[in-house]
């Protein structure tokens, strides 16, 4: 263990365990070995943390929290796999994550994000940088999150969903296909209402870059011609764009399809400044 380790009496640490310096582990806090803590991470009363749970630095996890139990998969045999937590993250009271399905499989959470009261990660998820994920939100296997995506209270995402980067999830939201980048999606099941602005202009979007955005999603969302036409479309008329880039990528990639905008005419949405 490293130099300045406290460690409540009441806790239980293994031998094994690798806890860097300054670690904190609360009252009757349990750590089993093989697990992995990083400097100056703090760890509240009451928290699990699984054998085969990598933790980053300067991290703070709550009571009640439980990382690294096996993942609720029929298709998990026992083989060794991990929950890794990057530096800077917040995890809340009652988190749960799950490991990976798969030999050597991880289920992830990037830098700096918050996951809020009572969410839970199964097995696979993977969450971007800089996430804001509200109370009781869940992700079912293999679902993933770009970086710097809000996701609201009590949201539900299906297994292997992906949402785009600085995209917005509203709260009780159904999240059953694709949600692109730069965008806001609610409902049940969720539909896309326009692009993310508040988030983007809090992010640093200049508005000839938010208006740029709007107007890819325009073209792309267009009902008067099909998916692959669209594609097209601003792939010419986007050339070179970084934004029309990230956004046909994320299109070409999706396994589940994507989200439908929430009206036909999605010229109508999100104009607002």
């Amino acid at each position: 263990m490293g130099a300045s380790v406290a460690i409540h009496p009441t806790a239980l640490v293994s031998p094994s365990a690798e806890l860097g310096t300054g670690v904190e582990v609360g009252p009757y806090t349990i750590i089993d070995g093989g697990a992995k803590i990083g400097n100056g991470t703090r760890l509240e009363a009451f928290v699990k943390i699984g054998g085969y749970v990598e933790i980053g630095m300067d991290c703070r996890i709550f009571e009640n929290t439980v990382l690294g139990g096996p993942p609720q998969d029929h298709d998990f045999s026992g083989e060794i796999s991990f929950v890794r937590i990057a530096d800077g993250v917040i995890l809340r009271e009652n988190i749960t994550i799950h490991r990976a399905t798969g030999e050597g499989r991880e289920t992830f959470v990037g830098a700096g994000t918050m996951l809020m009261e009572g969410c839970h990660l199964g097995h696979n998820v993977r969450i971007g940088a800089n996430c804001t994920v509200t109370n009781k939100a869940g992700f079912s296997g293999h679902a993933e999150l770009g970086d710097n995506v809000v996701v609201g209270g009590m949201a539900g995402l299906h297994q292997f969903v992906k949402v785009g980067s600085y995209a917005m999830i509203g709260g009780m939201a159904k999240i059953i296909k694709d949600i692109p980048p730069y965008s806001i999606a609610d409902g049940v099941p969720a539909r896309v209402h326009g692009i993310n602005t508040i988030g983007l202009r809090r992010n640093g979007f200049t508005q000839e870059q938010r208006t740029r955005i709007r107007n890819i999603y325009r073209m792309l969302y267009d009902r008067h011609v099909t998916r692959s036409e669209a594609i097209a479309l601003v792939e010419k008329n986007f050339a070179g764009d970084d934004f029309a880039g990230e956004i046909i990528s994320f299109v070409k990639s999706t396994r589940r399809g994507l989200t439908k905008w929430a009206e036909r005419n999605p010229s109508r949405q999100g104009d607002s400044e």
